[in-house]
Formats: structure tokens, sequence, C-alpha cells
């Protein structure tokens, strides 16, 4: 600080804050843009004395140029050059002491031998008083690379965590959005739109996103390799990113995309890192799940696990018998309403009790045995056995879900359903 106002480049302002505001208030009404008259600026300690004699405190600011330009090349937007008159005498010293932003991080960049200073291109105005400092206390400026912002979906505005309400219009990021809510619901989580949306990261750990498909994702925000390129190692992005590919452009946040990197390296993890991932998301929402049943669930299931916390779309398996919920609508609809459905299921009911084989391959070829004996197309039984199961009307395939309930469980569970269709 004290270099700077040695130098001229800096000065106590003496002007009160409505002086200030009065000075702004009138270059707006002559249609000017603000350049601080300096009228309470004090360089010596005799000019000092005057105003503090007055019962004025102080700020200490920029003495900026007047005339010339600072310029500088950005490592993404190529060469710069911003007007010093258009630069104001911005506060770096408040009258308690405190230093600002613009002061503290030329000092900690030079502490801490920062070389390059990346971020966002919001930033690109706070350039030439950085520099302006820097080349004061005789530092050589860092490099500077501004990234552009993300932009929202199908829009070139800047990407924002209080427009949720708008962006749910856009159908890919509603049903982002409205999956993570399902799994907050099931995991008991008290979330709101200001700290639970897809606008923030935090809102992809707590659903189960896995780290790589974000970071891919986000590399390609803005940045590219080739035109065909998508899908990065870790090891990889550190070796082909340069600052020279990056776009100077915002890129639109794409909710379709990133689901689709989600799936992409979901598909790639191995089903014992699966398993890892979804088990304590059944353990949150008060379950005490055996691996070896989750592990046959996981890979039952396939691609119906996209992120960790879709695992508890498969609760039923883990709850006990008597407390299996029914879709009331699948249960009217195949096992309520047709008019054999009851004596079927209880006839299959029968022969799943003398099945002496429980894998899935076995139970296919008495599903197709049944349904021949009893003169019937698949669809008149399979259906009411899912429901009656399950509770539900969809899931991956049958035969796999039986076996992973065994046998007696299945037994219970269809004559739970039965009872409760016939009234009893």
């Amino acid at each position: 600080m004290q270099v700077l106002l040695d130098k001229g480049l800096a000065y106590y302002d003496f002007a009160t804050a409505e002086e200030t505001k009065a000075e702004r208030e009138l270059a707006e009404r002559e249609k000017r843009a603000y350049v601080s008259s300096r009228r309470f600026m004090a360089e010596t300690a005799e000019q000092k004395a005057k105003f503090e004699a007055e019962g004025r405190t102080a700020v200490v600011r920029l003495k900026m140029p007047r005339e010339g330009y600072c310029e500088f090349t950005d490592l993404i937007r190529g060469p710069m050059k911003f007007a010093w008159a258009e630069e104001q005498d911005h506060v770096i010293q408040r009258s308690n002491g405190t230093c600002l932003y613009s002061l503290a991080s030329v000092v900690d960049d030079r502490d801490m031998r920062i070389t390059h200073v990346i971020r966002a291109e919001e930033h690109l105005s706070n350039t030439p008083r950085q520099i302006f400092i820097a080349r004061g206390l005789g530092i050589e400026p860092p490099q500077f690379a501004h990234l552009p912002f993300v932009a929202e979906p199908g829009s070139r505005n800047k990407l924002s965590k209080r427009k949720i309400a708008q962006y749910l219009k856009n159908p890919d990021f509603k049903r982002v959005y409205e999956h993570g809510r399902r799994i907050a619901d099931r995991l008991g989580l008290q979330v709101s739109d200001e700290t639970f949306n897809p606008v923030i990261v935090d809102f992809y750990e707590q659903v189960g996103y896995l780290p790589d498909a974000i970071v891919n994702y986000l590399l390609l925000l803005g940045w590219s390799l080739d035109d065909k390129t998508e899908f990065f190692t870790r090891d990889e992005m550190f070796q082909h990113f340069s600052l020279e590919r990056v776009v100077k452009s915002a890129a639109s946040f794409d909710p379709a995309k990133l689901s689709a990197f989600q799936e992409h390296y979901m598909r790639q993890l191995p089903i014992e890192q699966k398993v890892a991932m979804v088990l304590p998301y059944l353990e949150r929402a008060g379950f005490h799940p055996v691996p070896k049943t989750v592990e046959q669930i996981v890979i039952a299931a396939d691609d119906r696990i996209k992120t960790a916390g879709d695992i508890l779309d498969y609760v039923d398996f883990f709850v006990a018998d008597e407390d299996l919920t029914y879709d009331d609508k699948a249960f009217e609809k195949r096992i309520t309403k047709p008019p054999q459905a009851i004596a079927l299921l209880r006839k299959f009911r029968d022969r799943l009790a003398q099945a002496e084989a429980f894998d899935a391959g076995s139970l296919d070829k008495l599903m197709h045995q049944f349904v021949e004996d009893e003169g019937i197309k698949i669809g008149e039984i399979i259906h009411a056995v899912r429901v009656a199961v399950t509770g539900k009307a969809v899931g991956f395939g049958l035969f796999d879900a039986l076996a992973i309930l065994g046998q007696e469980r299945c037994l219970k569970r269809i004559d739970q359903a039965l009872r409760r269709a016939e009234g009893r």
C-alpha cells in the first residue's frame, strides 16, 4: 500500500459516501462516464491533516492514468486493449484499514508465485487495475486467461441457480431435475430449489453421478480436442488440454448430453464398483441389504441403474413381504380386473411351489410350460405375477426378479396378493 502511495499511484480520498454518490448521479444525468473529480484527494501530510481536521475519514484509491491504454495478451481472447481513461479510481483500502480484492489478489499472486490466472470472463474488467497495481509494485503480472461462462440451456444468457422455474420449461432439464427429486424424496432429504437443482454440482453428488462423467462433460463445455473425441480419462485430459483450444463464446448447458456422459461411464464401471456405489443409498434409506443380493439386482437391472440413487427403484426387494406396497392401477389392471387372472395366478403359485430349481433359466422354462399347459398367452399371466411379487407393473426381467427373491418369498407375496384381490 505504502509503495503505491509513495509513487503517486494511489491516494487518500476523504470524500464522504454522499459526495461520491452525488458525483455519480451528476455524471448519469449528463450521460457521461463517471470519473472521480479527486476534489478530496490527499497526497501530502498537510492535505491529510486539513481533511482530518474537518472530521473526515479516508479510503485509499488507485490513481489511475487518464490517458493511454492498458494492453496485454489474454491466452484465450488474444490481444486486449483498455483505455485507462475508462478505469475508475478503485478503492483498495477501506477506512478501517482492511484491503480489498484488487490489491490483495495481486499481492497473494506474488507471494504464491502464480504464473497463470485462469478465471471466468466476468473478471476480465478487473485485469487492467490488477496489471496497474502489479507494475506499480514492480511485480511482473501473471499471464491471464478468461474462460467463457456456461450459458442457459438453449440460450446465450449466463446460467443461474435462481432461474430454475424458467429452466424447468426445458424438457431435458426437467427430466434431470425430477429424477433427482425422486431420489431425494426416497432418501428423506430436505431440499430446496436454491440448494438442490441441476445448476449446482452438489445436486449430482447427492443423486449419485460419477465424478468422471461430470468432469468429462465440463471439460467439453467450451473446449474440444477435435471434432470427434468425446470421452477422456483423467490422464488424457491432462495430456491433451490446452488453453489455445478454449473457445471465446459461452457454451450452453445441455442436461441431455450430461446424462449421456453419465450413462456411458456407468456402463464402463465394474459390477463391484457399482455395488459399492449403490449400497450407501440403500443404507441411507433405512435398509440393511446383503451385498450379494444387491449385486444380483445391479446385474439384472443393468442399464436401468443410470445413477447410484436409481437403486432405490428396487427397494421392493428389500422391504419385508408384508410391507410390500402395490401400484393400485397396475393391481387392478393385471390381477383384479381380468376374469381369469386370479385363478391363473393361484395355479402358477402352485407350480412355483413344486419347482425344484429356482434360477432364472429354470423359471423361464417353467413359465413357458405353464402357458402351454393352460393354453393361454404369456401376457395373461406374466404381468400378474410381476405385480404380485414386486408391487409394480414394470421392472427388469421377471425371472431374474423371482430368482433374487427366492421361492419362499415369492410364494408368500403371491399369497398376499391373492388375499388382497379377493378382499381378504
